[in-house]
């Protein structure tokens, strides 16, 4: 049976500016590469997944005119990777999101934005 004990934790505290997004799905992407038993595509996938939630937490920062840092922490266990973003913005309502088709439906390529919360 996997133990969830971490086997290893990583923290970024980047500026809130869209420049420093590269670095964060970067150091997801190496160290989630850690882990042998990860398929690279689904590294993939968690490097758009934090970049999503990344962006999502600059903008609220921007919104809030908040100066602090945001923080990326990805930590491993045997069994599971846990990705946090945490940032000082100030929130949102989830019921305020509007319904958009699936992320698969051509019709999705209408919308601009609104994939981020799809995609977590």
């Amino acid at each position: 049976m996997a133990s969830d004990q971490p086997i290893g934790v990583v923290e970024l505290r980047i500026p809130a500016q869209a420049e420093y997004l590269q670095l964060v799905r970067s150091v997801v992407g190496a160290a989630v590469s850690c882990q042998p038993s990860v398929p690279p595509d689904r590294v993939t996938d968690l490097r758009l997944a934090v970049s999503e939630a990344a962006t999502n937490a600059i903008e609220a920062h921007g919104e809030a005119l908040v100066n602090d840092r945001v923080t990326m922490r990805c930590q491993l266990t045997e069994s599971q990777i846990i990705l946090e973003i945490t940032d000082q913005g100030g929130g949102f309502d989830p019921q305020s999101v509007p319904n958009l088709p699936e992320v698969e439906d051509v019709k999705r390529l209408q919308h601009e934005s609104g994939m981020g919360l799809s995609l977590m």
